[in-house]
């Protein structure tokens, strides 16, 4: 993601209320467990967590705070109350018109502007804050499935979006609402059948056996 520009700390403290999202949704289930995991060292380790996971946002016209990453994070901070993060600037693009910022952001893959249906929408209509970050429980499921072995991490940006949307014509929503678990095991053979093998991170073997383009319950 890095530009020919200098990485700068912000060691002051950032309002997370003042953080803009570059994406429409989180999985709630992540976010839930980022929840658990800051609860279990807010109360004694609260500001060493704070400063190992630095936020990384551009800096967009009237100086607001884009964030590029994170944003289960940010989203689990903002609803356990923390107010304030540390940021990374990876650019700082405020002399653009929003117009030209905005492209930007999308040619340069910082953007992504999907609904929970996986639909593409106009960036303006972006959540403005953390809050407004919609659930989609498919890249709940992307996010386990990695957990579980499926596929491997990756620096492709927006990577668990395009393994969400993989599982999304393949799984049922009614399913992961009900049999969450069962839903990770069978998306995790999906993730390691040919049908996958595009996909960023794909640690199965292109000749495995494929499977359908439709395999909802």
């Amino acid at each position: 993601m890095a530009m020919n520009q200098r990485i700068e700390p912000e060691l002051h403290p950032v309002k997370v209320a003042d953080l803009r999202p570059t994406q429409m949704t989180v999985g709630m289930r992540e976010v839930s467990a980022k929840q658990t995991e800051w609860r279990l060292t807010a109360t004694t380790k609260g500001p060493e967590y704070l400063g190992k996971h630095m936020i990384p946002v551009v800096l967009g016209p009237k100086d607001r705070l884009w964030l590029i990453d994170h944003h289960h994070l940010a989203r689990a901070l903002h609803d356990e109350g923390v107010e304030h993060v540390l940021v990374t600037v990876i650019a700082r693009l405020q002399h653009l018109d929003k117009d030209c910022f905005m492209t930007f952001l999308d040619c340069r893959n910082w953007l992504h502007p999907y609904d929970e249906k996986g639909q593409r929408r106009l960036w303006q209509d972006m959540p403005k804050r953390i809050g407004g970050l919609a659930d989609d429980p498919y890249r709940s499921l992307a996010g386990a499935v990695r957990q579980n072995g499926g596929y491997a991490k990756t620096p492709t940006p927006y990577s668990e979006f395009l393994w969400a949307d993989f599982f999304r014509r393949r799984i049922s929503a009614k399913q992961i609402e009900r049999k969450f678990g069962q839903a990770v095991e069978k998306a995790t053979e999906l993730a390691r059948s040919h049908a996958a093998a595009y996909l960023p991170g794909f640690s199965g073997r292109e000749g495995d056996h494929q499977h359908g383009e439709d395999d909802r319950d």
